[in-house]
Parts: C-alpha cells; structure tokens; sequence
C-alpha cells in the first residue's frame, strides 16, 4: 500500500515550523481506489484537503509535530507492555501470550455519523431482544415463516433447555456488539453481531487510557465522549435487575488465564469492581448459586460470563466441560441467578440471520432497518442459492453455523478452479453455508514506520442494557486495523485503535469512583475465593522456593570455584542438599567424586523447565500461580515476574557456537535473579492488602522457609559440614544472615553462637523460631482466632517459645544433639502436615473444624 516519507527541507522548508494539519494533507496518501478515505471524508485517489474533524486533531499535535511521532509510538508500546496487556494466541510459538497491538492514532466519528450509528444500533438490539423473546417463548415468528426453523432448531447456540424460560429481570441481552463497516459512499454496514460474550470492553478501555495519554491536548480539545457513565450504567443495571436487587453480588466469569482475552477478563473485573470468577469458584446448592470463599459459601446473584454457552453447565450442555458449574441452567430456571447475556443467544450471531431482519424489522417493530446488513444469502433457500452462486467470485462464503469471522472464505482469492469447487461445497450442502456480499472497507491514517499510510478498518460497537427495556450504545468502540490484507482479526497480524466519538455538547465526566454501591464496597471485607487463596498461597511458596533455590545454586557455584573446593564434608552437604531441591537430577554423580560434572549437569538444568524442578522450572511455577491471580496484583508486580522469568531463561539459553554451560554466566544471571525474588518480596510484603488472601500468601512463604531451612541445617549437621570452616560459612550464607553473624561474633565458629541466631534468635526473619512464631501468628488470624488462642491447625507448628540454648547443645550418650535434631525434624514434618492440612480446611474444604485451644 502507498506510503509518504515526510519531506525533507529542501522541499517544504522546515518541516518543524509547517503546519501539522498541511503536512498531513500533503503526505498523507488517499485511500485505495474504492474505498472510504477517512482522514479525508470521501472516496478519491487525489490528496485533498482533510476533514475538519482530523484537521483539529493534527493541530493539536504540539510543537514538535510530525517530529515527535516516533517518540509517541515507541512510548505508546513501552505503556502497553508496562500495563501487561496481552492478546492470548494458542497456536503462537514460544508461549500463549503476545503484547496487545496498538496502533498510535485514533479513529475519530463526528456527532452526526455518530448518531446515526447510535439510532441503527438501538434499533437492532430491541429488535434482537424480541427476536429471543418469541424464539424461546411462543415461536410465532417460526410458525409465520419469517425465520426459517432450520436456522434455530439446527443452530447449536439455540438451547432447548431454555425454552419457555422468562430471565430475571425479563431481559435476555444485556451487552450486544456490532461489527460495522463503511461503504465508499460513506454508508455505514453490519458485517456482523456478537450476542453470546461480546469481547472488547476491557480492550477498548485500555487503547483509550493509552491513546488519549498520547494526544492529551487533541483528547480535550476536540471534545471526546467519556465512556465510564455507560459502564456504570451497566453495573447499576446488572445489580438492580438481578433476584437480589441493588446489593446483589455480581461476578465475572472466565473460563481461566489460557483463554485469548484472559486480560480483558481480569481487567473489567477490576475496573468494575466485580470479583473475577473461575467455574470451579462456584456451586449450586438448591437451585442457588454460591461463591466458594474462605469463610464458606456466599450466595451469587448475578453472572457477567466471558464463556460460551455450551462450557457452561456439564449437566445440561457439553459433559466434558471443566469450565462451567453443574446446575447453572436449573437455576436460572428457577428465577435465582440473572446471567448476562442469558444462555440460548448465540444464534443470533449465525450471519445468515442478517438476511432475514429487514423483515423480522418490519414485523415486530413496524420500522425499516435504521442501520443496513451487509446483503447476505443463505443457501438453505432455493432462490437465495441461485441468487448467491453467480456473486461467489465477488462475495464472501461463510460458514451458517459457525461464530463472526469463523472461516470466511474471500471469493475473490479464489482461482477458477477452487471457485467450481466451493459451488460444489455449497451445492451439495446449502444449508452449512451463507455468502456475503464483500464491500472495501474504510481506510483510516496509521503511523508505520515513520509514514503515514491508510489501513482498512472495521469498527466494533457495543449495546449495554440500562434498564428494563432499555439500552445505550457506548460512545466509542473497538477499531480493529487491517494488516496488509483486508482481514481486520487480531488473531492473523490485525491492529487496534482507539474510538473518538466527538460531541457538540457537553461532555459527560462521570467516573465509577462516585457510584454509591462502589462506595459501600470499598468498606466492604474483599472476599476471597477458594481458588485464589489456592493460587496465592502457591504464589508464596513457589517465590520463597525459586530464592531458595537460586541461592543454593549460587552458593554450590561458588564454593566449587573458590577455596573450599577440596572440602568433602562441604561437597557431601551441598551435593546432597542440591539433588534434595532439585538443582540436579537424581543419577548425576555428587561432586566429591566428579566435580566439574556436578557442576555442568547443575548449569544446565537451571533453565530446563521440562526435564528438571531447578530455578527456571520454580519461576514457570511463579508465573503460573501468579497468572491465576492477576486481578489481586498490582502491574508493577505482575511485570517483575514476568521480567525475571524471561530474562533468566534467555540469560541462560546457549548461544550457537557456544559451550552450553557457563559457571560465571549463570552466577551472573542467578545474582540478577535474587534482586528479582527481593522485589517481589517487597511488593508481596508492602504493596498488598492484608486480607485472607495475603496471609494465606505470607502463610506459604514461611511454610516453604521453614522446611527448607529445617532440612538444610540438619543435613549439614549429618555430613558433618557444620564443623567444617568452609561448611560453617556456607550454612550462615544459605540461610542469608552472614553480615548479622558477623557482626555479631566477628570471626567465631561457635556452634552455639550459629544455633542462637539460626534458630532461636525471633529477630531474625531467616531463623526458625522467627519463622514458626509468624506461621503460627497468621494462621491463628487467619482462623479468626481470639488472642491467647491457637487455632488446632497450627498446633503441629513447634512453639519457639519454650526453646532454649541449653537444650539444643546437650548431647545424649553417644554424642548426638538428640533435641536439636528433634526439632528439626518436627520443623521439616511440620512444613509438609501443614500443607494438607490447609488445603484440606481452606481449598477443598474437607476438614470442617473449627477448634481453638488455650495458648
């Protein structure tokens, strides 16, 4: 496609000096021939002037103009990347996640194309709501003809289980998006609709934040619709509708972090104030949905769901579904739970439904279509087969049965060869198949590689429900930019852009943060479920696990190439204590008989995270957890897990040509990791509420402290490492108190001076007793415990309190420090009880007690 590069000053002068609306006239090239040229309002191939609307806007460009764009784009996807937005891709190699891509300028809609986008989308979602009103009440409009049976019964989206079904609140759409294009006479189209789980509500929210951050003086100068009133209209509405009224709980669906717009899920959710929810969160109990939590059941009114219909209940629709909750469709049956859309629309996203609304218009509403569809066939009639065929190298064949943009077929790609084939197809199969007629779409001015140049774009809009009966339209949308095709999908190389729906009046500057509810919310305890207090609390163990590790292989690394190599004692103790964690696989040969194979075989696994549970498989770990629980964090954590993962398994990736193990490399890359583990222990420590969920978080930290310190001094006192210079320094190294040590005894190797501080010593978070006095601290809050009382779960935590220096130096007959090796493995069996014991109470909720003792 043409492209301009800005001029140079020869030609035009200064380009800085020049006025930013003329330059853009002058370089940027017009649309394609056939279609709509947005930045200039009309079709044409000349560059003329630009509509006023984009004249104001590169006006607003500020002093440095068409300078400072490249400046603008790289800071645009610094705030994309920074903000963790992503774009799931199964099939994408290297991993599911994918930045989401963003493109610089707006795509800007005047008051009056605006309206009439606003009337046309009104219009057809009323039109749809009485369409599911008949199709799953009386079917008049089957039994007049005016849609076909075999479009309903023989869709998969229509579900029998519904029929006869009034919803609460006696509205079946509550969110409806459009697809929408313009023709070169500047018409606008539906290419399609989207009824089941609209995406693109988070997503938008996000291109807006960073677009109108990028052009904040164009942003207030132009007079941009806000966008905040209508969700808040729609929160408002889902609650006061629902079986409950206005304080109902109302929660957020997803089927989990692996589906494609997993980070729209978590960040509506958070936006409007609703607790993100995995179908393993939720049970039915008598016809009545419930939250699983960490003090028990709580009762669930209503349901935003980003999951298909056929996931969402294995009872009644796909038995293999673990994605939904068995029951969900017998209770809203029962008038107990409204579900936002209701179960039973996907079929109105059939595109060969489109053909037939005019009609169903004119029939329910007594009105013409305000908005037109795209002309549609579907072959399933007669003369719309022999209509359709002729129009197949020009059309689009799309599948009847499948959702918007499922495998669209473009005619006009097609040799003659393959377009005899598809009639064929179409033919013998009519039904399965429905052909569009193809219109170019729009072109909108993008920045590429410091040019401007037009790329097609299709426009998103979205219907949301704000009362019984009612809707309004979201002033903006999502802009999806073709790449060098005419294919607008994010999933095949498409851009977004951000929507500027501007306004002759005032603009409306409501926020969330003023609704009422959300204010009663706010002082409210944050619950927590089951599944998210599972998640932290792995979270916590697999943080405090990936340190540990990582200074353990630091610390083996270290003394197998320093002064204390010829140690045995040292050797046998690290050796042991890294196969023990992992650091190696089981048949590696110990380094006090093979070193230097020890030491690559360690190397190597560090960033293996199929063959081995080294560091990197324990940072997979980490993100995995934290993924889970992404709406509990904050950007800045999130980003530090995912810096510290990606920078420590491309640190240690072999390089061609290069030896595949590197002793110095890896210490390098393990040091940068420990500043990585200290951040997140700083975030995980200031930067989180104090809830259940954090001291469950805290709660897996020091359980995995203490079983792994526990097991590391006891089996440094069974190889004897303890009593060995070396051995000494490293043991007070692992447990990350050297400078204290020091400071404290200056050069002593006393072994009583060492069990004071690793053990005894409750001012230092590296020693046990500090570590079992807290762990029994949390779960005694955690338990809701009166103070004074231990809760029965932490009962098998040894109490620090009765600890003594005497005791763990006395020896019994044959030498042994019998109480001291005691209690280590008390410690060690303590870390491992505790586990189950808490998954038991508070994850599956198999232990039911409740007990609490006196202290």
């Amino acid at each position: 496609m043409a492209a301009v590069d800005l001029p140079n000053d020869s030609l035009f002068g200064d380009a800085a000096d020049a006025d930013p609306a003329a330059l853009a006239a002058a370089l940027a090239p017009p649309a394609a021939a056939g279609h709509y040229d947005e930045l200039r309002g009309g079709s044409g191939t000349a560059r003329g002037a630009l509509a006023p609307a984009w004249q104001r806007f590169f006006a607003q460009l500020g002093p440095d103009g068409f300078d400072d764009l490249d400046g603008r784009v790289q800071a645009l996807a610094r705030q994309v990347r920074d903000n963790g937005v992503t774009y799931n891709v199964y099939a994408a190699d290297g991993g599911p996640q994918r930045p989401w891509s963003l493109d610089l300028f707006p795509l800007i809609l005047t008051p009056d194309s605006w309206a009439g986008i606003e009337a046309g989308v009104l219009q057809r979602v009323r039109l749809l709501e009485r369409v599911l009103a008949d199709v799953y009440g009386p079917q008049q409009l089957l039994a007049r003809n005016l849609l076909p049976p075999a479009l309903v019964h023989g869709h998969p989206g229509y579900l029998r289980a519904m029929q006869g079904v009034r919803p609460p609140g006696g509205m079946h759409l509550h969110i409806a998006a459009f697809d929408l294009a313009r023709d070169p006479d500047g018409h606008w189209w539906v290419v399609s609709q989207r009824t089941q789980a609209p995406s693109g509500l988070g997503y938008l929210l996000e291109n807006r934040l960073v677009v109108s951050r990028s052009f904040p003086q164009a942003f207030s100068a132009l007079k941009v619709q806000r966008l905040a009133a209508t969700y808040r209209a729609l929160v408002d509405h889902l609650r006061a509708a629902s079986p409950a009224g206005a304080d109902a709980r109302v929660v957020l669906l997803t089927p989990g972090p692996y589906n494609e717009t997993y980070f729209e899920h978590a960040y509506l959710a958070r936006y409007l104030g609703l607790t993100l929810v995995e179908g393993s969160d939720l049970t039915v109990r008598d016809e009545r949905v419930y939250l699983k939590t960490l003090r028990g059941l709580e009762p669930v009114h209503g349901l935003l769901k980003r999951l298909d219909d056929e996931f969402l209940d294995p009872l009644e629709l796909r038995p293999d579904s673990r994605l939904g909750v068995p029951g969900l469709l017998q209770a809203i049956r029962a008038g107990n739970l409204l579900v936002a859309n209701a179960p039973g629309t996907a079929f109105l996203e059939s595109c060969a439904l489109l053909g037939f609304l005019p009609a169903l218009s004119r029939a329910l509403l007594g009105e013409e279509l305000a908005l037109p569809s795209v002309p549609t066939w579907w072959c399933g009639e007669r003369a719309a087969l022999e209509a359709a065929l002729p129009q197949l190298a020009t059309g689009v064949v799309k599948p009847t049965f499948g959702g918007p943009g499922s495998g669209a077929v473009l005619g006009r790609f097609l040799s003659r060869r393959e377009l005899d084939e598809w009639a064929g197809r179409i033919v013998r199969d009519p039904d399965e198949h429905t052909l569009q007629a193809w219109r170019p779409l729009s072109q909108m001015p993008t920045w590429k590689d410091g040019r401007l140049q037009p790329r097609s774009v299709m426009l998103r809009v979205f219907a949301v429900a704000d009362g019984r009966g009612s809707w309004r339209v979201l002033p903006g949308g999502l802009t999806r930019i073709a790449g060098g095709t005419e294919i607008t999908t994010m999933s095949r190389g498409g851009s977004s852009a951000d929507t500027w729906v501007l306004t002759d009046g005032e603009v409306d500057t409501t926020s969330l943060l003023g609704r009422t509810a959300a204010a009663a919310d706010a002082h409210r305890a944050r619950t927590v479920t089951s599944r998210s207090a599972e998640n932290l609390f792995w979270l916590g163990r697999y943080t405090e696990r990936t340190e540990n590790t990582a200074r353990l292989a630091r610390l083996v690394l270290q003394c197998l190439n320093g002064e204390d190599q010829s140690s045995q004692p040292l050797l046998a103790w690290l050796g042991e204590l890294a196969a023990d964690n992992g650091l190696v696989l089981p048949n590696v040969p110990p380094p006090t008989t093979g070193r230097r194979v020890f030491e690559r075989s360690l190397v190597a696994a560090l960033a293996d995270t199929k063959g081995a549970t080294s560091v990197g498989w324990n940072l997979c770990a980490l993100r995995n957890a934290a993924s889970a629980v992404r709406d509990r964090l904050s950007q800045e954590h999130w980003n530090l897990i995912v810096r510290a993962e990606q920078d420590f398994l491309r640190g240690l990736a072999p390089q061609p040509g290069e030896a595949d193990w590197s002793g110095l490399e890896a210490l390098r890359m393990l040091e940068a990791l420990s500043g990585a583990t200290a951040a997140m222990t700083g975030a995980q420590t200031d930067r989180m509420m104090r809830d259940d969920g954090w001291r469950l978080l805290s709660t897996g930290r020091h359980l995995e402290r203490l079983g792994f310190l526990a097991h590391a001094l006891a089996l440094a006192f069974e190889t004897g490492a303890v009593h060995d210079e070396g051995g000494f320094e490293a043991l007070v190294a692992l447990f990350d108190s050297t400078i204290t040590f020091h400071a404290l005894h200056q050069q002593r190797r006393d072994l009583g001076a060492l069990l004071d501080l690793l053990v005894i010593d409750r001012d230092n978070p590296r020693s046990l007793g500090w570590v079992t006095q807290t762990l029994r601290g949390r779960l005694a809050r955690l338990a809701g415990s009166a103070p004074g009382q231990v809760p029965g779960i932490a009962l098998s935590v040894p109490d620090p309190a009765g600890w003594t220096l005497e005791a763990m130096l006395a020896q019994d007959a044959e030498g042994r420090l019998a109480a001291l090796q005691g209690l280590l493995a008390q410690c060690e069996q303590a870390s491992w009880q505790l586990s189950d014991d808490i998954g038991a109470r508070y994850f599956t909720h198999s232990d039911e007690t409740r007990e609490s003792v006196g202290a």
